[in-house]
């Protein structure tokens, strides 16, 4: 069966640059003066992963996502925080945008993109176990609900963390339903280990799975937050204002 592909363009407003993919809907967004900052505030919340290891082990990490978008995480991940970095992306347009539009690099020793449905390509063994940040943000043009949203697939990127790994998910969309999705991830990685953002403005959830459960103190992660900021530039402790275990 042939999978309908959308169209992709940008539309620029301002100093802001803006993926689309045949609608109006924003699928992602790039500072024109800045393109390796990450500009919207629920995709630097995908950055929240970081309030879980310690900042001196990032270089040594891999990072994953599903779905390139504008590639800001992917960009963000193997340019600012120089991690190896692996992402899957479905259409072959958005990889020709984002290099051609968006700044992203060409592969190289520390970045691949690959060309795949991502449900498929979690599965091989060559990826299992390895992952330390896994970023999925994957939705039709519409937007309206996320392409992947059952148990098996939250299972499945279970078994792609590290024992210390996370994955962050956005929960977003007019036909989605925020709880049946928390439920399903609940069940995947277990109700201790899953912490969830307030929605932003936009109506964007982040929601953190661990592979291994852990509730660090305030303090210790306000002390993260504090260490994210002043060396990324990634406003972490206004996060913790709004971030806290989901059970």
């Amino acid at each position: 069966m042939k999978v309908f592909l959308p169209e992709v363009n940008f539309s620029d407003w301002g100093d802001v640059r803006y993926l689309h993919l045949g609608t109006e809907w924003v699928q992602g967004s790039m500072k024109l003066d800045a393109p390796f900052e990450i500009e919207l505030e629920y995709v630097q919340r995908m950055m929240a992963w970081l309030l879980f290891v310690d900042a001196a082990s990032v270089p040594k990490r891999h990072a994953m996502q599903l779905g390139l978008g504008a590639a800001s995480l992917t960009k963000f991940c193997r340019k600012t925080l120089r991690m190896r970095t692996t992402a899957i992306e479905l259409n072959p347009q958005v990889v020709a945008a984002c290099r051609g539009w968006f700044k992203l690099p060409a592969d190289d020793g520390k970045l691949q993109v690959v060309v795949a449905d991502a449900a498929a390509e979690i599965r091989k063994p060559q990826w299992l176990g390895t992952v330390d940040a896994l970023q999925v943000d994957l939705y039709d043009h519409e937007a309206a609900a996320p392409v992947l949203d059952s148990e098996d697939f939250y299972a499945d990127c279970r078994s792609l963390l590290t024992e210390d790994g996370c994955m962050t998910v956005n929960l977003f969309g007019r036909s989605s339903s925020y709880e049946r999705s928390v439920e399903k991830i609940s069940a995947a990685f277990g109700e201790e280990a899953v912490w969830a953002f307030r929605p932003t403005r936009e109506g964007n959830t982040v929601v953190v799975g661990q592979r291994t459960a852990s509730r660090p103190k305030r303090p210790a992660l306000a002390d993260r937050a504090q260490t994210i900021q002043t060396r990324w530039g990634l406003p972490a402790p206004k996060w913790l204002r709004v971030f806290k275990p989901h059970a």
